[in-house]
């Protein structure tokens, strides 16, 4: 089952919505029934999450878009009840862009909420800020205020929230980005612990944020020290070279048997001439089995859009491009030849033997 459904398509870029974005409806409707027993208010509540929403994806957008000035795609958008995510296909390289991508969501809301305060005061419709509640008040100046406080949640100084990269970011003018990273992380893990400790005796929903940026902080410091431990090392040293491979003219049972006779999830699909038509992928390959049987070509469902890695690149490069093609394998090329597959798995493996040796004395052949 997809846990997630495409609402949207904007600027070149999908916007989603998770599943779990259906309980936070649902939950809004339940509240203002109860509270006030009144269909208008529950239409009305939801009507303003629902804008709240719009709000959040522009936010979203505002680091999309400053990516893409510094030629940095971005995969896709999703929302979920606490707010929405952009995938970048990676973060930016130099402090300065990454401070600009950081900072261009909150100005979205700074500027979202001037606009609303400017058509209050234009309209004399501002009303005193204390008579606001989260169900009552003015609706306009409600949508002002929260995105108000779209800004400061997202400027706390911790990851996964745009503070986080913010500070990192400051961090790595006047030092080495690793560092940086692990100062930032650390910020946000104490964060965290503040937001755990205050949430234990007075708001439960704090203990969930604690948890959100402490995972966030730890996966982005690990992510960092990742990248760092890979650079200068070339593919050569960590690409595949026992695998097995299938021809064209292949089925798909020619797959199952590989697939079942050892370990290889993924298969390239190579011609006579050595060259690679494509990746059978094993996801695809399964929609395939149940669809078509065994007996469909595996040509019809290979991936061809995938890039290739030359065998001279460094590690840190493949890397990037599984991760900027979405893929789990690509094809390793060497003087126009296709000698080998790279893989996440495959990397992260050579780093656990690269360090199980440095632990035991010394890096020897790798």
């Amino acid at each position: 089952m997809k846990w997630q459904w495409k609402i949207g398509r904007f600027f070149d870029i999908d916007v989603y919505m998770h599943a779990t974005f259906l309980l936070l409806i649902g939950w809004v409707g339940i509240s203002h029934w109860t509270e006030q027993q009144s269909v208008a208010a529950v239409l009305s509540g939801i009507a303003f999450i629902l804008l709240l929403f719009v709000f959040v994806v522009m936010h979203e957008y505002g680091h999309a878009l400053t990516a893409r000035k510094f030629g940095i795609k971005t995969r896709d958008i999703t929302l979920y009840p606490i707010g929405g995510v952009a995938r970048l296909e990676r973060m930016p390289e130099k402090p300065i862009e990454e401070l600009w991508v950081a900072l261009a969501g909150p100005a979205v809301n700074v500027a979202l909420a001037i606009l609303l305060f400017g058509w209050l005061f234009v309209t004399n419709t501002i009303e005193p800020l204390g008579g606001l509640t989260v169900s009552s008040g003015s609706f306009l100046e409600r949508l002002a205020v929260v995105n108000l406080s779209l800004v400061l949640f997202n400027l706390i100084p911790a990851f996964p929230m745009d503070g986080g990269r913010v500070l990192r970011a400051l961090l790595a003018m006047r030092m080495e980005y690793v560092r940086a990273t692990q100062i930032a992380a650390n910020v946000g893990q104490g964060m965290a612990f503040l937001f755990g400790f205050w949430g234990l005796f007075n708001n439960p929903m704090l203990l969930f944020i604690a948890f959100f940026v402490w995972i966030g902080a730890s996966q982005e410091a690990s992510m960092v020290q990742m990248k760092n431990s890979i650079s200068g090392i070339p593919v050569t040293r960590a690409m595949m070279t026992d695998f097995k491979s299938l021809s064209p003219r292949d089925s798909l049972a020619q797959a199952v048997a590989l697939l079942l006779s050892g370990s290889q999830h993924d298969f390239p699909v190579v011609d006579a001439n050595g060259q690679v038509a494509g990746i059978l992928e094993r996801d695809r390959f399964m929609t395939a089995l149940a669809q078509h049987g065994q007996s469909a070509a595996v040509l019809d469902f290979i991936r061809r859009d995938l890039p290739s890695v030359d065998s001279y690149e460094m590690v840190e490069m493949a890397l990037m491009r599984l991760q900027e093609a979405g893929a789990k394998t690509l094809p390793v090329m060497h003087a126009g030849q296709f000698v080998g597959l790279i893989t996440a798995e495959n990397i992260t493996e050579f780093l656990m033997i690269r360090s199980a040796l440095r632990t035991a004395g010394g890096v020897v052949g790798i």
